[in-house]
């Protein structure tokens, strides 16, 4: 890894978390910069606020290909030929296959919005609500190969308040999100994440 982190991040809808990226790589606060954005699908907002900062946006279209495999190694050649370093996934819905993990090992991200292991997969906000869960929140990990249990590298927890609904307890979550995400990537960016088994710890 060089002095300035080579970021490369996936989305597939409106990327709002890779605002919130944007923003703390030009303010500084991450060590590094977005080299390309990348998304399996072509009217995903997200690629226009790459545009709008200057960064290569990729449309890669999942359709396209055989199969998750071949997708991913589609994906690994357009990331490598930008020098990524670390892979973010923000709002990226596509499952993950080895062929990118084994790419990039624990060097790729995810931001979920559960406090997991509590409510993986889709919908955890609707989860979350339906459960009676009184606390929700956020977390940042590491991908492996299962669904949302990799690694966790940062929570945030978000209290849920009585009338609560899918949308509202979602955008309280979102603001934790863009608030922790470029934080762990900052970790990441100065080298201070450690990894041994499943506990990630900050150091020097």
């Amino acid at each position: 890894m060089g002095k300035e982190l080579k970021i490369g991040v996936l989305i597939s809808g409106s990327g709002s978390n890779l605002q919130s990226i944007l923003d703390a790589c030009a303010s500084g606060k991450i060590a590094g910069r977005v080299v390309c954005v990348i998304s399996n699908k072509a009217d995903a907002f997200g690629l226009e606020r790459a545009k709008k900062a200057g960064i290569p946006a990729l449309h890669l279209d999942h359709r396209a290909y055989a199969g998750r495999e071949a997708y991913d190694e589609a994906l690994v050649a357009s990331l490598r030929e930008f020098g990524v370093e670390l892979v973010v996934l923000a709002g990226f819905m596509r499952i993950i296959t080895q062929v990118l993990l084994d790419a990039f090992p624990m060097r790729v991200m995810n931001i979920h919005p559960a406090l997991l292991p509590a409510f993986p997969g889709l919908h955890a906000q609707r989860q979350a609500l339906d459960y009676g869960a009184k606390v929700a929140g956020c977390t940042v990990h590491f991908v492996d190969c299962g669904c949302d249990t990799g690694p966790i590298i940062m929570q945030a927890a978000v209290p849920v308040i009585e009338g609560d609904t899918e949308d509202t307890l979602s955008a309280r979550i979102q603001k934790e999100e863009h608030r922790i995400y470029p934080e762990a990537i900052r970790l990441f960016s100065e080298g201070a994440l450690k990894v041994d088994g499943r506990v990630v710890t900050v150091g020097a």
